[in-house]
């Protein structure tokens, strides 16, 4: 497949494919890339940021972000919500008379015949769901019911974008090609996350404790 132009804007974030991203888009040169993206295709792509420089280094992968909801604000700044396309690796910087970056990228999927065990699959959504479900508790959140993809690469994406780890980590989840390795990461990735939540929630029960020397119910007793 032949490189493809694509308007390039650099983030500490991730994003992966089939998973929504909220963004503000506030500097002068990304609110022009977003009236162009938005007279086009919709379309721009999020990468990491260069090692010395702010254009993405060739070989950096990135995914492809979507436009779906954009909110202009009065200052002229916008908040929008994106969607994660197809990902791609950055080929060359293209240098174009634009306050932006452009670059040319060359799309890729995962490897075919790369899909999981469907027992490693159904281990990993009972993973997430214990971890989603004690994270919420952290934040004080109500319980919600965990809804995740049937296909394996896009339930591998779909926990990739959720769990809260270093950007560094959820780079490599996305540069991966075999849905395989991909959710073996996460298998070994998440039972450590869920440790953190935990200690992270027995603090917060007792900080939040009664006044009376007492607590509420322990949510982890049946950890």
């Amino acid at each position: 497949m032949p490189p493809v132009r694509l308007p390039i804007f650099p983030l500490s974030v991730v994003l992966f494919p089939g998973t929504p991203l909220p963004l503000h888009i506030f500097e002068p040169r990304y609110r022009r890339m977003l009236a162009d993206c938005l007279a086009a295709d919709r379309k721009f792509g999020i990468t990491p940021p260069g090692a010395e420089r702010e254009p993405p280094d060739p070989g950096t992968v990135g995914c492809i972000a979507e436009v779906r909801v954009n909110q202009e604000l009065p200052d002229g700044c916008s908040n929008i919500v994106v969607l994660g396309g197809s990902r791609f690796v950055v080929r060359r910087d293209l240098n174009e008379a634009l306050p932006y970056h452009v670059a040319a990228v060359e799309l890729f999927d995962d490897e075919a015949d790369s899909e999981p065990a469907h027992d490693a699959l159904v281990r990993l959504g009972e993973l997430f769901a214990r971890y989603h479900g004690l994270l919420r508790q952290l934040h004080d959140l109500e319980p919600e019911e965990v809804s995740l993809p049937e296909h394996p690469a896009a339930l591998s994406f779909h926990v990739s974008a959720a769990v809260e780890c270093d950007p560094g980590v959820k780079q490599r989840l996305l540069s991966e090609r075999r849905t395989a390795r991909r959710v073996e990461a996460l298998l070994l990735l998440i039972p450590i996350l869920t440790s953190s939540v935990e200690s992270g929630l027995r603090v917060h029960r007792r900080a939040h404790s009664n006044g009376r020397g007492t607590t509420p119910p322990d949510l982890l007793a049946d950890a």
